[in-house]
């Protein structure tokens, strides 16, 4: 069995299909969101297939802002219906009212046409029953063309978080050799330091290196740097999963930032490998949030 794939939420299609002299164009607009949500726009008298398409669509899709846009041409025996019966009452209430006030002017038969129900290019209802069909089959392949771009879209996304991933790695793996090299001097350092503050006080010198390693153990990065190699093999293990990843690899990112964090405010020194450490963590934190900005594309 193959494993799902990796899919991005930006996406478009359009399709045309023709039938009976009329012809259906779907088009479809796909950006990132948290959830679902579809907007479906329709032409008037269409209305009773908005349903139809908006659970054609979810049944496709979990997640991402959709729009979907129904336009119908007719076919020109049946471009513009009139209702004359609106129109009638239309023209009737304006003379009426002309009489009345004392107000004279000419009719606009286009002003007249513009006023609602009295024109429209929808079909008569048994002809929207007999073009339902052909709004599915275009709605089947609009949304063939939307997904195979965004499955494209999430392979180009998966090769650009691969590639971050590495060097969120790498700079992790730096900085835990310089934290190793580092901890012995920096231990000296503070008890020395230490014991420059003391002056003439008496201090034992065993509890003296005892509470120099204690604050060099608060300042130690290794359980930040072990939960960094954690999340990045969590993440790297979801990436070669697929399906609908986005939220997950959305929350580790947080962790991972919240550790990069952390790392940083335990870089202490304004020696070559303090500022070492401080470079590393601030490209940490670079690299990850790029990864964010990429995931956030994600289903």
């Amino acid at each position: 069995m193959s494993r799902p794939e990796l899919r991005s939420m930006t996406g478009y299609a359009q399709t045309r299909v023709e039938k009976d002299g009329w012809a259906v164009q779907l088009s479809m607009r796909s950006v990132n969101h948290r959830f679902l949500d579809v907007r479906v726009r329709m032409p008037e008298g269409w209305d009773a297939l908005e349903m139809e398409i908006r659970k054609g669509v979810q049944e496709h899709f979990r997640r991402g802002h959709i729009e979907v846009t129904l336009q119908v041409q007719a076919a020109k025996k049946n471009a513009v219906a009139i209702n004359r019966d609106v129109a009638a009452a239309y023209l009737t209430a304006a003379l009426s009212l002309g009489k009345e006030f004392g107000v004279r002017g000419e009719l606009d038969v286009t002003a007249v046409l513009r006023l609602p129900g009295v024109a429209s290019s929808a079909p008569p209802q048994e002809e929207i029953e007999k073009l339902s069909a052909t709004v599915h089959a275009g709605l089947t392949k609009a949304i063939g063309q939307l997904d195979e771009m965004r499955r494209a879209e999430g392979q180009t996304l998966q090769e650009e978080l691969t590639r971050r991933l590495a060097a969120v790695e790498s700079a992790t793996q730096q900085v835990e050799t310089l934290a190793e090299k580092a901890r012995p001097a920096y231990a000296r350092r503070l008890e020395a330091r230490l014991k420059e503050l003391l002056g003439n006080y008496d201090a034992d010198p065993a509890r003296l290196a005892q509470e120099a390693a204690f604050a060099a153990e608060r300042n130690d990065a290794t359980e930040e740097i072990a939960r960094l190699r954690s999340h990045v093999k969590q993440f790297r293990t979801l990436l070669a999963n697929g399906g609908e990843i986005g939220k997950k690899l959305d929350f580790l990112l947080q962790e991972m930032q919240r550790e990069a964090n952390t790392l940083l405010s335990k870089s202490n020194g304004a020696d070559d490998d303090g500022l070492q450490v401080t470079r590393l963590g601030l490209e940490l934190k670079s690299e990850i949030e790029k990864l964010r900005e990429q995931v956030q594309n994600i289903e």
